[in-house]
């Protein structure tokens, strides 16, 4: 902690890592205050935003997701993160590289402003956090990281809905079809791939290993937690968190909720055992403000965000 420096950490703090005293009502609110800058020398992890909602099927509003996220997340740049009892930021120098931009009036024009920007950040060497916008970003994100790291990648993704959908409409934007895609063409493997909490019904789930939410609810978190690890095994592997996953009694905020789905504590006990899973990249998508209640669809986005930065400074120091 910089007791030197007393509220606006995200612009006024020089060093990438270590904390600075905030007051969680105010200030400049970039993900759990850390610096806001477009500098990624030294960086681990580059947080961004991808305020995209074009692609929803039902309601709208994600596009507010990022700046609702961060907001959020300021408490938890308060304390050292529970249960983990460290400030990941003392080793994990991590940023907020603030949002992507695009020409929302030039659709087309949308998935390649997004891969340029992840491109920007991967050649870097840092690792992408990304927050959406609507579950189509993970698509044009899949592209830039099969770029960097190889294909196929494996899939951690949970979801209410398995967005495999068939669409074979190179240019369309849903958010219900960006999976098909990635595994026809071969961004990732289904063999290895693992879909948690999905209760919406498709006659094709491609190859998909799924794990719905009444197995989660009927065997537990950390049986859950043991299959994915065991389906993806050392393989490099990016994470998508749709906070539709989550039931709606503790995510109302997002575009196309449907009952039955996992608790926060379900979640966050399995975000927290990713620790030996090749994460390469990781986003959370789908909150949609205008829906939520009290912030509680927010705060349960930053609550996962943070723990999937404390599993990352973990593995940072091999433990």
């Amino acid at each position: 902690m910089d007791e030197n420096i007393k509220g606006d950490g995200a612009i006024r703090r020089k060093s990438l890592y270590g904390s600075t005293i905030e007051n969680t009502y105010a200030g400049v609110a970039s993900f759990m205050r850390r610096n806001y800058t477009r500098d990624l020398t030294g960086v681990d992890v580059a947080v961004s935003g991808i305020p995209l909602d074009l692609a929803t099927t039902f309601r709208s509003g994600a596009r507010q997701g990022p700046a609702a996220v961060r907001a959020a997340s300021v408490q938890l740049a308060e304390l050292s993160p529970y249960p983990w009892g460290f400030n990941p930021f003392d080793e994990l120098a991590v940023i907020d590289y603030g949002d992507c931009w695009f020409d929302a009036h030039n659709p087309l024009t949308i998935p390649q402003s997004i891969i340029e920007h992840a491109r920007t950040i991967l050649a870097s060497g840092a690792k992408m956090l990304t927050f959406g916008g609507d579950h189509y970003v993970t698509y044009p994100l899949l592209k830039a990281h099969v770029e960097k790291f190889g294909k196929p990648l494996s899939l951690i993704h949970f979801d209410a809905h398995c967005d495999t959908w068939e669409d074979d409409q190179p240019d369309s934007l849903n958010h219900g079809t960006m999976f098909y895609k990635a595994i026809k063409e071969g961004l990732i493997d289904p063999a290895t791939s693992v879909q948690v909490g999905i209760r919406t019904w498709n006659d094709d789930f491609m190859g998909m290993n799924i794990v719905d939410a009444a197995w989660v609810h009927t065997h537990g978190a950390q049986a859950t937690l043991d299959k994915i690890l065991s389906i993806v095994g050392k393989n490099p592997t990016y994470l998508t968190f749709d906070i539709d996953c989550l039931d709606p009694a503790f995510a109302p905020g997002t575009g196309t909720p449907v009952p039955g789905g996992l608790s926060s504590a379900q979640a966050l006990h399995i975000i927290r055992g990713m620790g030996p899973v090749n994460l390469v990249g990781m986003d959370v998508v789908e909150v949609s403000p205008p829906f939520d209640q009290s912030e509680i669809t927010a705060l349960a986005a930053a609550h996962i965000a943070a723990d999937l930065l404390c599993v990352l400074r973990n593995q940072k120091l091999g433990l």
